[in-house]
């Protein structure tokens, strides 16, 4: 099989292309030939390294993926040979007590695929059966593969740990990434109303479309935070979401109401936030980390995927081969959606 893998850390350069074993499966494993695979922010954070993370060279990124069954591990009861499946992109060890309990993405031993274990940038992959969901068969595996992570992620962070509620406002920075545009998403399907805070009119433009209710252009609006402030009254929003960190936190406080909510689940832009603690205590604010999404999450939300009630925005599609390409035009911020990859 070919895969992408890199050697060393570092830019869209160090990415390669070449010939891998094709991967063996082994009991209650299934081997999968994957037809599409997409890209994430964590894909370049991976490459590029950051401090802790220790790889085995070379390594193969991707979390997400969709494709057909090829092969079944002794005890594998759940896929049948020719089933069309989706990824489920975390690893647990399905022993400790959060494990047990459900709560796989607090497992003692989580490991991300891609991240801490060769990825999906490859033409098969051998996973355990638990890690694998059906999809319906005209099903395009380059929407399942867009939506894998993301509508997982945002789920988890709006539904689960946000506990958002039908009447709701929510602020969400940035309006054309992957998570951001699965928020907008999963918050208009739970009753909320969404503001949305873009970079510019194009990609506020997607926004749009997803039914977002009022559109914030930070290059016209410095202080976009008075403005979500104002248009509830002087109220504030109830739920924030901040996947940004470092440069729109400070804001984000500001943006919302007394006893409001602070969703975060990345810092793409930095992690290093000065916060102004008297105004936590002073509006009795609460900041919320969250991390991916359990197994019934995601089978949660994919269904609502499959039955087009949530639906990824798909930007620019790449072959696997022109995996440094597809990098490159997420580093510059270029995208209006998911980049995704079909595997030839």
């Amino acid at each position: 099989m070919r895969a992408v893998h890199f050697h060393q850390h570092g830019g869209p350069e160090v990415l390669e292309y070449h010939e891998f074993p094709e991967p063996q499966h082994g009991p209650a494993e299934v081997l999968v030939r994957l037809e599409a695979v997409s890209l994430n922010r964590v894909d370049l954070f991976t490459r590029n390294g950051w401090p802790g993370l220790k790889l085995d060279f070379p390594h193969v990124p991707g979390a997400d993926g969709a494709g057909r069954v090829v092969e079944l591990g002794e005890g594998v009861t759940q896929f049948a040979v020719g089933d069309r499946v989706v990824v489920y992109p975390n690893l647990s060890c399905g022993e400790c007590e959060a494990c047990v309990a459900g709560l796989d993405n607090l497992c003692r031993h989580w490991r991300l695929l891609g991240g801490h274990a060769w990825g999906t940038f490859r033409e098969y992959i051998a996973l355990p059966e638990g890690n694998l969901l059906k999809m319906p068969e005209g099903f395009a595996a380059v929407e399942a593969a867009a939506a894998a992570l993301v509508y997982l992620t945002a789920w988890h962070s709006l539904i689960t740990r946000g506990n958002l509620r039908p009447g709701e406002v929510v602020l969400i920075v940035g309006a054309s990434g992957g998570v951001n545009t699965a928020s907008i998403q999963i918050a208009k399907l739970a009753g909320a109303t969404v503001y949305v805070v873009g970079s510019d009119r194009k990609k506020l433009s997607i926004a749009a479309r997803l039914g977002a209710d009022l559109l914030i252009d930070r290059s016209e609006e410095g202080d976009w935070s008075k403005t979500a402030y104002l248009a509830q009254g002087r109220r504030g929003v109830d739920v924030v979401v901040d996947n940004v960190g470092a440069p729109t936190m400070a804001l984000s406080l500001r943006a919302a109401r007394k006893g409001g909510r602070i969703l975060t689940v990345g810092d793409t832009a930095g992690s290093a936030i000065e916060l102004d603690s008297g105004l936590i205590f002073g509006k009795h604010l609460t900041i919320i980390g969250s991390t991916m999404g359990t197994r019934g999450e995601f089978t949660t939300v994919m269904k609502l995927v499959f039955q087009g009630k949530l639906k990824p925005v798909l930007d620019r599609q790449f072959t696997l081969a022109q995996a440094a390409e597809a990098s490159d035009r997420m580093e510059a911020g270029e995208q209006l959606g998911k980049i995704t990859l079909t595997v030839d």
